[in-house]
């Protein structure tokens, strides 16, 4: 069984990635009941509990390995729970010993199998490395340097002959593994006596932006140990000409390691861990100075009088303020111009190759990380003690007039996008004349402005900008009037009326259409005609006589003959 691969994946998908050891833990109890009741393997029944052990005469499935590697690793995973709650609860350390206690016993179990006939050498070499990896674990929370030290190295060797032994793939978890045990064998030797293994470990927590796991702590605490032990030769320090003396420990500390952690970054290997590092020194710099607020407190009313008697100057725990401050601003400004030229790349890339599905930068992302750069700038020049310094006031002037020219240039690139071209093209000549102010007042100030984005770069990408612009918008232009010209739709006559014109119209496939007048118009219709009889006046009708004289005759006698009936 490939028994490193097994836990690696394992510990990835269930929890570990996160450092959820108490998930890692009901997985590998679920997982051990599948195998136990797949193998037909129980330990008794539900009333009554019988022991049953992993021999070589049932070891006819590789499935019984695993049920030895889920023991040890269920262990495991609950020492290094315990391992997050000893910090609140001192007393659970007694039983993350024991939790550790148990998984090298289980890991040996697992050797010892591991040493039959029907196991590859393969097994049997991670086998001997598991059972080593943990054994040094055990060892190093007993705080038993040397014991720990050639347990680490024997697992560190076993891992490193079979990295040479496979393919390039194959080889990747091997080495992983390595190097997470490099830095437990390079504690180990400083505590033995090594001197040299301490600037190691802390190049190695620099470069991957802290460490993890049962280390961590330890080499945190080691680190500042030894930085405070530095600290006690460490009694002031000069800034701008002044000399200020350090009373509080925790600044001197962060004093210290500035020049460690700066070059760590200067040195980090991709932007992720540059972005760890970075935070880490701001959250330093930060406790260093909530330090010094805490003594400013009791001294603000010495500090009011110094400023009467000193004619303005202020006190040396206020400048030792200020600096600190100066410190953060300077960091923060870095930072966020490093995230400026990862999104610049960003942009580039994406005007080579649109990806899809993916949130692309914009110019908008780029000018609120300059906003936040020149309002760094603005509390720059605010600074306790620095106001008189003309040097530093100009310098600063230099560097806020550089970053405004870079963010006008993306503001420009913003307008571009939606084919404002005049805006963008004021813009631009704005970011000129920055530019040109930079360039002719940093004279004296050539050194402190080699750090920043250059700007003669800024101006050659801008003249190459605006020759383009103006071809788009003149192309633009040309399209706007052919497309005024081929579609006459501006006269506002309903689609029924132009049957016999052809134009492009989109507003035929939009929701408010015009295909008729509605409601119509009124218009004008012949009234209903009078009808006057005049025929009527000339017709002759037949004569009634002979009707009228019959009836007169008739009499009585057609009286009687009604009354009974008689008709003639």
């Amino acid at each position: 069984i490939p028994v490193l691969q097994i836990v690696k994946e394992s510990q990835q998908q269930h929890g570990l990635r996160h450092g959820d050891f108490q998930r890692y833990r009901g997985y590998c109890s679920r997982r051990l009941r599948r195998l136990r009741k797949t193998l037909n393997f129980k330990m008794g029944n539900r009333h009554k509990f019988t022991g049953k052990k992993v021999t070589e005469e049932i070891l006819s499935d590789n499935r019984y390995l695993l049920l030895i590697l889920m023991d040890a690793e269920r262990a495991w995973s609950y020492a290094m729970q315990l391992k997050q709650e000893a910090n609140t609860e001192p007393r659970k350390r007694f039983h993350l010993v024991s939790r550790l206690r148990k998984a090298v016993k289980h890991a040996e179990e697992l050797e010892r199998l591991c040493e039959s006939n029907r196991v590859d050498a393969k097994t049997k070499l991670e086998a001997q490395a598991y059972m080593a990896y943990l054994t040094g674990m055990l060892h190093f929370e007993h705080q038993e340097w040397k014991a720990a030290m050639e347990a680490f190295n024997k697992c560190k060797t076993i891992y490193e002959k079979l990295a040479n032994a496979f393919t390039e793939e194959q080889a990747v978890l091997y080495n992983q593994r390595v190097e997470e045990i490099s830095p437990n064998i390079r504690y180990c030797a400083y505590n033995i006596g090594d001197q040299s293994a301490m600037n190691e470990l802390m190049q190695m927590r620099l470069r991957s932006g802290g460490t993890e796991g049962l280390l961590a702590e330890k080499l945190e605490a080691l680190i500042t140990q030894t930085r405070a032990k530095q600290a006690a030769t460490m009694s002031e320090v000069e800034w701008r000409g002044r000399t200020v003396p350090v009373k509080i420990d925790k600044v001197r500390i962060f004093l210290l390691g500035l020049a460690d952690n700066e070059a760590a970054i200067v040195q980090a290997e991709n932007e992720e861990t540059k972005e760890r590092l970075f935070e880490s020194l701001l959250s330093e710099c930060r406790d260093a100075i909530q330090a010094v607020r805490e003594d400013l407190k009791p001294d603000q009313k010495q500090r009011e009088h110094s400023l009467e008697s000193d004619s303005g100057k202020v006190s040396n725990i206020q400048y030792l303020h200020s600096y600190l401050t100066y410190i953060k601003l300077s960091t923060a400004i870095k930072r966020n111009e490093s995230m400026a030229k990862s999104l610049q790349k960003a942009l580039l890339q994406q005007q080579r190759s649109e990806e899809d599905g993916k949130r692309t930068p914009r110019p908008q992302d780029l000018i609120r990380l300059y906003d936040i750069i020149l309002q760094n700038l603005v509390e720059l020049t605010q600074l306790p003690g620095l106001e008189e310094d003309k040097n530093f006031q100009k310098e600063i002037g230099l560097k806020t007039l550089v970053y405004k020219a870079y963010r006008c240039f993306f503001i420009a690139q913003s307008y571009v996008l939606v084919k404002k071209w005049s805006e963008a093209l004021v813009l631009y000549e704005r970011v000129l004349k920055y530019a040109g102010e930079v360039q002719s007042g940093a004279g004296a100030f050539t050194n402190s402005l080699k750090e920043l984005p250059d700007v003669q770069d800024l101006i050659t990408q801008v003249n190459a900008e605006k020759y383009s612009l103006q071809a788009a918008a003149i192309l633009d232009a040309n399209d706007n009037h052919e497309a005024e010209s081929s579609s006459q739709v501006k006269d506002g006559k309903p689609l029924s009326e132009r049957f016999e014109t052809f134009c492009l119209d989109p507003s035929l496939v939009s929701k408010q259409v015009s295909l008729v007048h509605f409601p119509p118009g009124f218009q004008p219709i012949p009234c209903k005609p009078l009808f006057f009889d005049l025929a009527l006046n000339h017709v002759t009708f037949p004569p009634l006589e002979d009707k009228v004289e019959q009836k007169a005759k008739s009499g009585l006698t057609g009286y009687i003959k009604g009354i009974f009936g008689f008709k003639s």
